[in-house]
């Protein structure tokens, strides 16, 4: 799921659905929504209606598939919503390796307020460089 992340992250967030994504990068309103959520809806839409098919008959593999991209969007809500970004205010004080090398990637990710010459597109698998000490 990280390398599908990845890759939608760079080419379709960073690509053609960039009007989506952009206010994540430049707050450019007052709500605590984001038009970058519609990418939550959209993946959780997709997962359940994994789980139909399954359940139904039609897609033998998908409930792996819809529990896959469950579970990386779980992780994406703590990770990434959560802890990086604090829209909750829970996970303040982690300060481990993992911790700080993960916060250090996604903040020179958002460096870049426009759509080209970013990086560190991933989330849970990062640059070793950003988990060597200082």
């Amino acid at each position: 799921m990280e390398f599908m992340a990845w890759f939608t992250h760079k080419y379709v967030m960073h690509g053609f659905l960039w009007s989506l994504h952009a206010d994540h990068h430049k707050k450019d309103h007052d709500s605590w929504f984001e038009r970058n959520d519609a990418f939550f809806i959209f993946y959780a839409v997709v997962s359940i209606g994994c789980f139909l098919l399954w359940q139904k008959g039609i897609l033998e593999i998908g409930i792996s598939i819809g529990l896959g991209i469950f579970a990386y969007g779980l992780a994406y809500f703590i990770v990434h919503d959560i802890f990086i970004h604090q829209r909750f205010k829970l996970f303040r004080n982690a300060n481990n390796i993992y911790a700080k090398g993960v916060r250090r990637a996604h903040k020179m990710h958002h460096k870049h307020i426009g759509k080209g010459d970013g990086e560190c597109f991933g989330m849970l698998f990062v640059p070793l460089k950003y988990f060597k000490q200082k």
